[in-house]
């Protein structure tokens, strides 16, 4: 991973984010609830309380400054969202929205990518599960990316069913 850039994940309370942070790191073992931030190489983890309460949006944008990409998880086992309408436009930082328990019997992937696009006009979606690796790699590569250009055409290279854009 190119050291320069980071990428914050933000989402509700047992969206995945610990999960998906483990599964990126490629390290083993269960995640525990994120209480504060917790910085792991080139990702930051945030509570899901600092998405989920208004109260606590200082700490997401003061965080954003120290990012180059923000990861907004959707799990698809739920059918509400706590990102409100063009939320991705609120940060000046490269979007990357990422469906999460992809593998679930209870997955809802295609409504978890429409909210995710209500949050983020533009830039890709990633179908993910840290359980089966789907999709890791891909969120990954386009942590490396420097544009949303870069994004969109790495997004091209990528099969609509990991990465949609």
């Amino acid at each position: 991973m190119t050291k320069k850039n980071r990428a914050m994940l933000i989402g509700s309370i047992g969206a995945g984010k610990s999960t998906l942070t483990n599964a990126l790191l490629e390290r083993k073992g269960k995640a525990v609830k994120t209480q504060a931030l917790n910085y792991s190489d080139w990702i930051v983890d945030t509570p899901g309380e600092y998405t989920e309460n208004p109260f606590f949006y200082k700490n997401i944008m003061a965080t954003a400054l120290e990012v180059t990409h923000v990861l907004y998880l959707q799990d698809s086992t739920k059918q509400k969202t706590i990102f409100p309408p063009g939320f991705s436009k609120g940060f000046n930082k490269l979007p990357i929205g990422v469906v999460t328990k992809s593998d679930s019997d209870c997955a809802d992937i295609e409504a978890a990518i429409s909210q995710l696009r209500r949050a983020i006009p533009r830039g890709p979606i990633v179908i993910s599960s840290s359980v089966s690796g789907k999709g890791i790699q891909e969120i990954r590569n386009l942590v490396k990316c420097n544009t949303i250009e870069e994004m969109e055409e790495y997004a091209k290279s990528i099969s609509a069913e990991v990465v949609v854009f």
